[in-house]
C-alpha cells in the first residue's frame, strides 16, 4: 500500500467529521505524532502518525512548499 504524502500546513480532509460539524484539518505539527487544528472551532489534536494516515481521507489544500 502506498504512504499518503502531506506536508505541514496542509489542509486535509479526515475520514469521521469533527462534533462541531466541520470535516477539514491545518496540520500544524509533523513528527512521530500529527497535530492537526480544526478548521471550524480550532480544536488542537494530537494523533499518532499512522492512526493518522489511516484516518485521512485526501489532501484538500496543499501549502505549496
Amino acid at each position: 500500500m502506498q504512504r499518503k504524502s502531506f506536508a505541514l500546513g496542509d489542509i486535509v480532509e479526515m475520514k469521521k467529521s469533527h462534533p462541531c460539524g466541520t470535516n477539514a484539518w491545518k496540520v500544524i505539527r509533523m513528527g512521530m505524532d500529527i497535530r492537526m487544528k480544526c478548521t471550524g472551532c480550532g480544536h488542537s489534536v494530537l494523533i499518532p502518525r499512522l492512526e493518522f494516515e489511516r484516518k485521512l481521507k485526501k489532501i484538500i489544500e496543499s501549502s505549496g512548499e
